[in-house]
């Protein structure tokens, strides 16, 4: 009588059965990957034009045309560098933060781009001889980070 229970309880579990168990086994392998595909994609250095999300970026940021305050002051400041010098944008950056301390938070990811746009600009040995002491030394990791 226990070899009879133990044959209906296997026939029991049918085709659903044998799904279920697949997809307990696979969809974690399933999720795992996209996961780190999706984390792969995206762009950790901070440069937009890089980013293959930067489509979507644009087209949210152009619905929002509100931007942030420290994005613009960014974008100012690496157009000062383009125009005039590095160490024009850097006392510049340091007088907006010393206005505005809500800036200091993005002092350094600002004084690093200003660095990876001066060694492109003007070479890295010319745009180190431009670092000063403005959040720190963000400037010239962000010059030693474009130079490595």
């Amino acid at each position: 009588m226990k070899h009879s229970s133990t044959r209906q309880t296997r026939r029991g579990r049918g085709p659903a059965h044998r799904i279920g168990r697949s997809l307990a086994f696979v969809l974690p392998v399933v999720l795992v990957l996209s996961g780190t595909l999706a984390v792969t994609r995206v762009d950790w250095s901070g440069d937009p034009s890089d980013s293959v999300l930067a489509a979507s970026e644009a087209s949210s940021s152009k619905a929002s045309s509100a931007r942030a305050p420290h994005e613009v002051l960014r974008d100012r400041l690496l157009t000062e560098l383009q125009e005039e010098d590095p160490g024009v944008a850097l006392t510049h950056l340091q007088q907006a933060v010393n206005e505005r301390p809500s800036l200091a938070d993005h002092c350094a990811t600002i004084a690093r781009a200003l660095g990876r746009a001066a060694v492109k600009a003007y070479g890295p040995t010319r745009a180190q001889s431009y670092a000063r002491p403005v959040c720190d030394t963000a400037f010239a990791s962000g010059v030693l980070a474009a130079h490595s």
